[in-house]
């Protein structure tokens, strides 16, 4: 039962304040359900766009309201352009109102984590709670259902004085609980005709009618909860030490790097900064921090619990896991991180707990390997410098040049590794291999604003605005502002700079990042995040592009890559294929790049790069075909476009021989 004379109070206060505030604020909720009641077809041919129309109102006020998370959303609509059918029957499922309501939540998350797991989702990706489910059915049955957010029932609960309890990790009692509680609301509210008026009188063609005043139900109920804050803040999430450990046992929101993190901060004092993390133990500053954040978002949306804003409108969320004190002493104004002191005792709990029954679910060893490879999986300086033949030095400017500038262009000769070592150089500053957060193109002759930014392209018997790569990938990195994007351009010389950058050309530049213009063909407003880096590759060789674009030289800093067969690296991987055939032909070619230096019509940039000869890791790998190809289909078509006049045609002869020589059979005095 719930104290009726306290509900009065509150929407009394509500009320007064309903026209103003409650309904400008909220009106999105009914309009997503119309949206939603409109579009919806389970059986519609094409379910992937079904799905995203239906979606898209509650996916635009969430982004404003935080009426869910909108990256579950996200990844739940992507996964049906992959899966529809599959993600169809869940939905079906979901929406089965035959079945018991707590067993369809509860399939929904289960049956969706095995998709996500299926298509290769991470857990943060693929994360489905209680509270996005309930606005899954909400939006489908809406003179039904409610909103569900642990936090916000538990709230309510307690400022009614109801009997209804809410604890963590009794996920089916509190689901149980809620619809109970918020029926007792809504049951109030019905009595009095007034509400049902009052939206009536607000009532417009793209909102749902309400007649059973179950979205208002909800908002009443997010407003209550609210009472006495506008957001929980550092003090205010007062999980215990059971809590905690009722959370540890949730595989969905504890991944094992979560463990992970929160042990080593533990046994480093358990107050320290993410920059000496790294030092100690590997990663980077942004690995911890982005993981730390990752953790925090999951707990906040299994407990829906709304947190306090920034002055960008983003919930603070570091107070679920850690105090903080700002420290001049760390680079760029960092700061010292504290474990919360229930959630130390819980970790320590955990760790005196035997290895299965702790509630962590894994090792140490089985979490190191999730940190060190693979998708989400940590990558330092050291991994670049194991991977990429470059010295530790010239690795320092190129990455402080491309933060610095924001923009940079990896150039020099075919072969020397540029592409390879534009996306690890992202992976080295993400301090992780995450593909979800590089865009890789190639620019060409054709390409074009319509193609880059934005344009009409045909549709039917008309034609449709279409957004192109580079706007879709601002829109994705601007959602993410904590994190560090990479959009890498291949052939970045080949395409006519001004002509597809258009009004985006002054936006690129360092210090006008995060400014807004107004896009000439929607006429909406865009700026290019201030942590989206541009990283492009251009050939020395191409004779056609003698001279570069003064708007793209000026926005960009250039760094160039050379052969790098002289490196102890190279060197040493050399030695390690025990092949005298190999060995020969590198000593040729490094003749013959000191030919092509002095040749005045070629130079440095011309040279032969060292990937041609990257591809052997074993070495029964390195075969005498395998070589062959190498001179036949690689370097000797270079130099025929090299030397391709009568005048040098004796040069190409002279090297055709030298090469072909190097690798020529035992009897020519070469053995293996």
């Amino acid at each position: 039962m719930i104290d009726k004379i306290q509900l009065d109070l509150f929407l009394e206060s509500y009320r007064k304040e309903f026209d103003t505030k409650h309904w400008p604020a909220a009106r999105g909720k009914w309009e997503a359900v119309q949206c939603f009641q409109d579009h919806w077809d389970l059986d519609a041919r094409d379910f992937s766009a079904m799905m995203t129309q239906a979606f898209s109102k509650t996916q635009a006020f969430s982004k404003t309201s935080g009426l869910m998370d909108v990256y579950s959303l996200e990844k739940l609509t992507e996964l049906a352009k992959e899966a529809p059918e599959e993600v169809r029957a869940l939905f079906a499922g979901l929406f089965d109102e035959w079945t018991d309501i707590y067993k369809r939540i509860k399939d929904f998350k289960s049956r969706s984590a095995r998709l996500f797991d299926k298509y290769g989702c991470t857990a943060a990706q693929r994360y489905q709670s209680e509270s996005a489910v309930s606005i899954y059915l909400w939006l489908r049955y809406p003179d039904k259902y409610y909103i569900y957010k642990f936090w916000e029932a538990k709230r309510v609960s307690g400022l009614l004085k109801s009997d209804y309890v809410f604890d963590i990790g009794a996920d089916e009692e509190n689901i149980r609980n809620f619809y109970h509680l918020y029926d007792e609301i809504c049951q109030v509210l019905e009595q009095n005709g007034e509400w049902k008026k009052l939206l009536k009188d607000h009532w417009t063609e793209s909102c749902w009618p309400d007649t059973r005043i179950r979205t208002l139900t909800s908002d009443v109920g997010a407003y209550i909860s609210q009472q006495g804050d506008g957001g929980l803040g550092e003090d205010e999430l007062d999980l215990s030490e059971k809590d905690w450990m009722k959370l540890f046992e949730d595989k969905d929101v504890f991944v094992p790097a979560s463990f992970v993190i929160l042990e080593r901060m533990k046994d480093f004092g358990g107050r320290r900064s993410f920059n000496q993390l790294a030092d100690k133990y590997g990663g980077t500053q942004d690995f911890y921090a982005k993981e730390s954040l990752a953790l925090a978002h999951r707990i906040a949306d299994k407990l829906g619990c709304h947190m306090k804003m920034d002055e960008r409108g983003k919930e603070i969320l570091w107070p679920i896991l850690y105090d903080r004190a700002y420290s001049d002493t760390e680079p760029q104004g960092g700061y010292i991180w504290k474990l919360k002191e229930e959630l130390t005792k819980a970790l320590d709990q955990a760790d005196k707990s035997a290895g299965e029954d702790s509630g962590k679910g894994s090792s140490e060893p089985a979490a190191e390997e999730i940190l060190s490879a693979g998708n989400g999986h940590s990558y330092t300086r050291k991994d670049f410098l194991s991977e990429v033949y470059m010295e530790p030095g010239q690795y320092d400017r190129m990455r402080f040049t491309l933060l610095n500038k924001k923009n940079i262009i990896l150039q020099g000769a075919p072969g020397v590794g540029k592409t390879f070592a534009a996306k690890r150089l992202a992976y080295s500053i993400m301090g992780e291999k995450d593909e979800d957060r590089i865009e890789f193109i190639q620019f060409h002759q054709s390409y074009a604003y319509e193609d880059f930014v934005m344009g009409y392209k045909p549709s039917g018997d008309g034609f449709e605005l279409k957004y192109g790569v580079f706007y879709r990938f601002c829109q994705k990195a601007a959602k993410d502002p904590d994190r560090d994007y990479f959009f890498i351009i291949d052939e970045i010389n080949r395409g006519n700079i001004s002509k597809i950058l258009g009004e985006l050309l002054m936006l690129i530049e360092r210090d006008h990042r995060g400014e807004e213009i107004t896009l000439a063909y929607n006429g909406e407003p865009f700026s290019v995040p201030e942590r989206l880096y541009i990283i492009g590759m251009m050939n020395t060789t191409d004779r056609s592009l003698a001279r570069i674009d003064y708007a793209l030289r000026r926005r960009f800093s250039f760094f160039e890559m050379n052969p790098a067969f002289e490196l102890a690296a190279f060197q040493n991987d050399q030695k390690a294929l025990h092949n005298k055939k190999l060995d020969k032909l590198i000593e040729e070619i490094k003749k013959l790049n000191q030919e092509i230096r002095k040749d005045k019509s070629l130079g440095k940039g011309f040279c032969i790069g060292h990937s041609y000869f990257c591809g052997c890791k074993r070495p029964g790998d390195c075969t005498d075909a395998w070589l062959q190809s190498i001179v036949d289909y690689d370097i000797l078509p270079m130099l025929e476009e090299y030397w391709f006049d009568d005048e040098s045609a004796g040069r190409l002869r002279e090297w055709q021989d030298r090469l072909h020589k190097a690798i020529a059979p035992k009897a020519d005095g070469v053995s293996q």
